[in-house]
């Protein structure tokens, strides 16, 4: 009966299986009651990581998550939070007030700098550095145009011009006794590409500024060493590290967005 229904089944096998190599013993019961089929050893099949596979399992780090409450003795991961997310305030800041593109639709071509754009432009006087907009008065005449008024302060007049040409908005203002008016760019292809090179210096500084906070931290829990064991200090330096990588990424996302903005 075994051997009936196994000879049914010939043909599958033999288009499954190859014969038997050369060598290979086959049980004596089955070669005695079905002769005419071949029996085959177990075959095993090894896999491989693949080199994609590899990569990825390569990239990939364990994200460490701990109890900051467990770890103030060494360092308060809170307060390194605080100094990269005061960092990160800085930049969308810096690009709110230097490279905002609003466009008039009367003058689609001019720029409208952001509201108050020109008050916290800083002024080196002999007396010290104030911000613009405790020097003079600032107003928009027009979309294309913006004066600043020095009747109060007209021995700073130099100073604010010179100030409002090293900004990094590079404005070209027109001294007229105790007024200064400020021409406000059209927008061009090239101006556009300029403030998003100017965007990607605030980035860069805002990355450095990342990093600094970061060599801090990790200068702090060096000296912690010797009150912790090895594997705490290991696990705190990590986390430090993938709190810096988090900001990062986000000054990154930042930059993205006010490229894609400016660029269109």
């Amino acid at each position: 009966m075994a051997c009936s229904r196994l000879g049914l089944l010939r043909p599958t096998l033999s288009f499954v299986r190859s014969p038997l190599p050369t060598g290979t013993r086959v049980p004596p019961l089955l070669q005695h009651r079905c002769p005419h089929v071949a029996v085959l050893p177990p075959s095993y099949v090894r896999h491989y990581a693949t080199k994609k596979s590899k990569a990825k399992a390569k990239g990939q780090t364990a994200k460490v998550n701990i109890n900051a409450a467990l770890v103030e003795d060494i360092i308060s991961l809170e307060e390194v939070k605080e100094d990269m997310t005061a960092v990160l305030a800085t930049l969308k800041d810096d690009f709110s007030r230097n490279l905002g593109i609003r466009t008039s639709p009367v003058y689609p071509l001019a720029i409208l700098p952001p509201p108050g754009a020109l008050d916290h432009i800083t002024v080196t006087t002999k007396d010290g550095k104030f911000p613009l907009n405790q020097l003079g008065q600032i107003s928009m005449k027009s979309p294309q145009l913006i004066v600043v008024n020095m009747t109060s302060y007209p021995e700073a007049t130099t100073a604010v011009t010179r100030a409002l040409q090293e900004s990094s908005m590079k404005l070209n203002p027109e001294v007229e006794g105790t007024i200064i008016r400020v021409p406000i760019p059209k927008v061009t292809r090239e101006h556009r590409e300029n403030l998003a090179k100017l965007a990607k210096q605030f980035s860069n500084k805002a990355k450095e500024s990342v990093r600094r906070v970061r060599s801090n931290a990790l200068a702090q829990v060096k000296k912690a060493k010797e009150g912790s064991s090895e594997d705490t200090i290991r696990l705190v330096e990590k986390q430090v590290q993938q709190i810096a990588e988090s900001y990062t990424a986000d000054i990154d996302k930042q930059l993205a967005t006010k490229t894609k903005e400016l660029l269109g």
